[in-house]
């Protein structure tokens, strides 16, 4: 089930990346309007990480798909000369690799390995999950869960309430199976050659772990495949600081034509809190400055403040990205 849903969850995340690879938004760092960036790279570098994990899922089946017939205390006693011809034999049947040498048990450290995984992949969901919460904030509204209008209530109290309750109880459950590494890993130091601390512990833990990933990877998918973008709040944000997020473009292009790059940065950062102070443009704001004007034509400021100009190579990545990985089943 894991890395077929895995796989599935790329794919989607893949195929908003390439549907919004030019839809610009804002992008935040500290929670702040920072500078342009694209949708498509944003659901780009989630697919990234996805893709890791069906990596490492690869990577671990070699460890983790094991079994053993040791015994008692792993010597093979009971079964005389032939033990290991016997484990071989019986974990072929099974569809394992025998484990190299035993005691009465497999070494836990194979199974906290795998729960460790299930965590990581949580966290990812967790990660994509938060940031659509914190997108369908009202001040936001980028993107929001889907909401059927006829008869989904958002609140038994307050009637105009669109919360993201998928969203919130993806968010929720990942910290259910986080919370289950900290046993997985004091089920690794057994006494001598076993006990039975780590089997009531790994009753819960395995099951429920996996099938708490098994249901928020589907949710995760499910949340994804009916995700509504709101592009007039978008731009909208995108215009919010009223040019300033260009800061950054038009410190660049003063250096290109001279500037040292420190008092480029100090005049265009003294600007853009005049701009803020008097609650003006930015645009407005460096045209009236005349050490900007040296530098740099009104048409040209005109062209530097369009925040489409200013992505880089954020479309190309994602192509690059696709070509990549998403050819991969």
């Amino acid at each position: 089930f894991l890395e077929e849903d895995l796989l599935k969850l790329k794919r989607t995340l893949l195929r908003i990346a390439k549907e919004k690879k030019t839809l610009v938004c804002v992008a935040r760092t500290h929670g702040q309007h920072a500078l342009p960036t694209t949708y498509g790279l944003k659901f780009a570098i989630f697919a990234a990480e996805v893709h890791r994990h069906i990596q490492r899922l690869e990577e671990i089946k070699k460890r983790i798909l094991v079994g053993k017939m040791s015994g008692a205390v792993g010597t093979q006693a009971a079964f005389g000369a032939k033990g290991i011809e016997i484990q071989k034999r019986v974990m072929n049947h099974l569809g394992l690799k025998p484990a190299l040498v035993s005691n009465q048990v497999l070494q836990r450290d194979r199974h906290a390995e795998f729960i460790f995984l299930l965590a990581l992949i949580s966290q990812t969901l967790s990660k994509i999950a938060l940031e659509i919460r914190n997108l369908q904030r009202s001040e936001i509204d980028e993107v929001r869960e889907h909401f059927v209008k006829e008869k989904q209530v958002g609140s038994s109290t307050m009637p105009h309430k669109r919360n993201p309750i998928i969203a919130e109880r993806i968010c929720g459950l990942s910290r259910v199976i986080k919370a289950s590494v900290i046993p997985a890993l004091d089920n690794i130091p057994l006494w001598h050659e076993r006990d039975l601390t780590n089997s009531s512990c790994e009753r819960i833990i395995i099951p429920e772990t996996c099938i708490l990933t098994d249901y928020i990877l589907n949710l995760t998918i499910k949340l994804l495949e009916n995700l509504d973008f709101n592009e007039e709040a978008i731009r909208k944000n995108l215009e919010l600081s009223k040019g300033r997020i260009m800061a950054e473009a038009v410190m660049i292009k003063l250096v290109e034509r001279g500037m040292g790059r420190q008092d480029a940065h100090e005049l265009v950062r003294k600007i853009a809190i005049f701009s803020e102070e008097s609650n003006i443009s930015f645009k407005e704001a460096l045209l009236n400055n005349r050490e900007i004007t040296r530098y740099l034509k009104p048409d040209e400021i005109e062209e530097i403040l369009k925040p489409e100009n200013y992505i880089g190579t954020a479309v190309k990545q994602v192509e690059e990205l696709i070509k990549l990985i998403g050819n991969e089943n």
